[in-house]
């Protein structure tokens, strides 16, 4: 398993995995920037760098994210969220088939290991509300605000 360590706007981002693909992106404190990619995580660094410059709205890269077969469920669930785009946990429990599995969704999608990538910052309260999300709400509030900017209406 290789890890680097890069700048985003949000802080530091963590990510590790090997051939068989992306295990890990988390958001980190004092890490040191990583003064070298290794070739397994190109690709991943390249298009995170292209998702915080505004040009990359879909990842293509290889995915290998270590969980049960319930959360790897939840996870890919996640994937079908379109950018710009929220789903509530209820409506998400729904699209599982179980809507009584609103809370084993909900802890699934906080245990997501591919911060922004399979986008648990999608996933917001019945109510709208920005509930629950391991990188701080504040960042949970950013990228969303970033996937859909509010457009300035002209007067005239």
């Amino acid at each position: 398993m290789q890890t680097v360590f890069i700048k985003t706007p949000l802080g530091i981002a963590k990510i590790s995995g090997d051939k068989e693909g992306v295990s890990i992106i988390s958001i980190t404190e004092g890490e040191e920037l990583s003064k070298k990619i290794p070739i397994a995580l190109k690709i991943a660094v390249q298009q995170l760098k292209e998702y915080f410059e505004g040009s990359r709205t879909v990842f293509d890269f290889k995915l290998n994210p270590q969980g049960t077969l319930f959360q790897q469920k939840v996870w890919k669930a996640l994937l079908d969220i379109p950018y710009g785009k929220t789903i509530s946990y209820l409506e998400l429990s729904k699209k599982l088939g179980d809507v009584k599995a609103i809370r084993a969704v909900a802890s699934a999608n906080g245990k997501n290991p591919l911060w922004i990538v399979v986008p648990c910052h999608r996933v917001i309260g019945s109510d709208g509300s920005l509930t629950g999300y391991a990188g701080g709400l504040w960042r949970k509030k950013w990228l969303l605000d970033y996937e859909n900017p509010v457009k300035q209406e002209s007067l005239f």
